[in-house]
């Protein structure tokens, strides 16, 4: 027992000797290439088992033909593993610079498509979250390219509709500073619904701005969608009798949503303005509130004929009106916009089909916890 006690405590004091220098060398070249890092593994493992076996042969006295055997038999295995531990080096450095050479589409604004041929579990692992994280950036590029050309038609519109009641304005004001104003008291009637025009379109703007940069202010408060409704539908009232349409909220449930009852009421009230506006005179505006499995859903159905296939995906786009909405009184394309901001700002979401007549939107919104 003791002399297998010594013979492992030998063979233990050569081997570790063998990973010290090991752990050693690894440390100079730890920015080297990975095929030396692998060579010089498996040189400790063989220059560990040679360390252990020379401690044991010089602790025990072996002769020197026992020696040679064994050394010989070491070197051998020597060999084997480092030729071995150089062609895996090489192979998986090979795949590596493929990973590499296809992960630099990234910076082409390309797609990632990994390297065919086999690779280790790690590597092909590696491939597969880099092919996902090209998906993710496409279609972050994609919104990018939407949100910008978003933008650009916004600035268009924005420039347009303001330099039309600008102008009018600045008419009308050198009529009454000119005295040659037949009906002061109608320019200035007509002034101030420009202004209040102007003033609304600057809120919209403001109110997009803290919505696109994530600071929109919330005060949620457990409100019944009966009252949420009522009000929206008393503010909406006067355009309707305006316009000769008939507003409808008969199909509302009082269920308790927790939300912010200031914002959720301009909600309801750009649906409603918008639908009052498209809807035919004579026709009907109805709004319903009801609970479903996936929450509460507050529905606006308009008569306004429908909305083309293809527009429905940019209806809550900023600045999208509509091909037969881009002049006054149809305001700068943000109201659908802030619709699905303060919405999203609640959790839940905003969309829009057509039906029979004209078309519905939809919003969804969290239960509120019993």
């Amino acid at each position: 027992m003791w002399d297998t006690f010594l013979i492992a405590l030998y063979a233990f004091a050569g081997a570790a000797a063998a990973g010290v220098a090991g752990a050693g060398v690894l440390r100079l070249i730890r920015r080297r290439s990975l095929t030396a890092s692998v060579a010089v593994v498996a040189a400790v493992g063989v220059g560990a088992m040679l360390a252990g076996t020379l401690a044991v042969a010089w602790a025990m006295f072996l002769s020197s033909h026992d020696l040679t055997v064994v050394t010989t038999v070491v070197a051998m295995a020597a060999v084997v593993s480092l030729a071995s531990a150089l062609l895996l080096g090489r192979w998986v450095v090979a795949r590596s610079r493929e990973l590499t050479d296809a992960a630099r589409s990234f910076g082409d604004a390309g797609a990632f498509a990994a390297p065919h041929g086999p690779a280790t579990a790690e590597l092909d692992a590696l491939g597969r979250e880099l092919a996902a994280t090209s998906a993710r950036l496409a279609e972050s590029r994609e919104r990018e390219r939407a949100l910008e050309k978003s933008r650009r038609e916004l600035v268009a519109w924005i420039s347009h509709d303001l330099r039309t009641p600008l102008a009018g304005l600045r008419a009308m004001s050198e009529a009454l500073e000119d005295g040659v104003a037949t009906d002061p008291g109608r320019y200035l009637k007509q002034i101030r619904t420009e202004v209040e025009r102007l003033n609304d379109m600057v809120g919209d703007l403001f109110e997009l701005s803290r919505i696109h940069a994530g600071t929109l202010p919330l005060s949620p408060a457990r409100i019944s969608l009966y009252d949420l409704v009522g009000d929206a539908l008393a503010g909406a009232d006067p355009l309707a009798r305006e316009h000769g349409v008939r507003l409808v909220g008969d199909r509302v449930e009082p269920v308790p949503v927790e939300v912010d009852g200031k914002e959720m009421t301009r909600v309801l009230g750009n649906l409603l303005v918008n639908a009052i506006r498209r809807t035919p005179p004579d026709g009907t505006v109805a709004i319903a509130a009801e609970r479903t499995d996936d929450g509460v859903v507050l529905s606006v159905t308009d008569g306004c004929g429908g909305i083309p296939e293809e527009d429905l995906p940019r209806v809550f786009d900023t600045g999208w009106r509509g091909s037969d909405a881009r002049t006054p009184p149809a305001g700068a394309g943000l109201g659908l916009a802030i619709v699905r901001g303060i919405v999203e700002a609640h959790q839940g979401r905003a969309s829009v089909r057509n039906i029979p007549g004209g078309c519905r939107f939809e919003v969804t919104l969290p239960a509120a916890k019993a």
